[in-house]
């Protein structure tokens, strides 16, 4: 849980990594976006590194909650129909291209930085299985026969249709698309 003043640093170092990216992002920009004293943004990460972690762990906590809504949205005796559950995938994901997309991007960044940083990997790494879980707890109460493995190809299914359309050339598909997109997916792994 972030303080309101941790939660403004992080945020606005969220835009700033979407806008400008990773060089773009220091302590003064995000004191000057954020409209803060100067230095505010140090008391709260002293480091390159500590802002960079702060942005990412606010950055999961907003995805997570957006997640959660979605997940909420459907309800639990319809969590077995790879239908429903193609429903609030594409949502999901629909939302991470359109509402979402200037964190979809900063994500992007903070992921390549991981590759150069190995402090900030083994963060990424680790926000990155509770983006996972919840994922394979689907697939295991919708009666798939081998849920972490198809876990980790919806994820990754889901990962290549996002870049695609927020920084790759393929456009932004629409929701109905990525219904059908995701139904066709689940119903191979479930067998519907």
């Amino acid at each position: 849980m972030f303080s309101q003043r941790a939660a403004l640093i992080a945020d606005t170092a969220i835009a700033i990594l979407a806008e400008r990216g990773t060089r773009g992002l220091t302590h003064r920009a995000v004191d000057e976006a954020a409209a803060l004293p100067p230095g505010s943004t140090s008391n709260h990460a002293r480091t390159r590194a500590a802002l960079l972690e702060l942005a990412l762990s606010r950055l999961v906590e907003r995805q997570e909650a957006a997640f959660s809504a979605a997940l909420a949205a459907v309800a639990p005796g319809k969590r077995g129909k790879a239908a429903d559950l193609a429903a609030l995938v594409a949502r999901a994901l629909h939302t991470a291209m359109t509402e979402q997309r200037e964190t979809t991007i900063a994500r992007y960044e903070l992921a390549m930085e991981a590759n150069r940083r190995p402090e900030l990997r083994k963060v990424y790494d680790e926000l990155g299985r509770r983006y996972r879980e919840p994922v394979t707890a689907l697939l295991t109460a919708a009666g798939s026969p081998d849920p972490v493995r198809q876990g980790r190809q919806l994820v990754a299914y889901a990962e290549g249709l996002l870049f695609d359309a927020v920084v790759g050339a393929g456009g932004t598909p629409s929701l109905d698309d990525l219904r059908a997109a995701f139904g066709e997916l689940l119903g191979l792994f479930l067998r519907d």
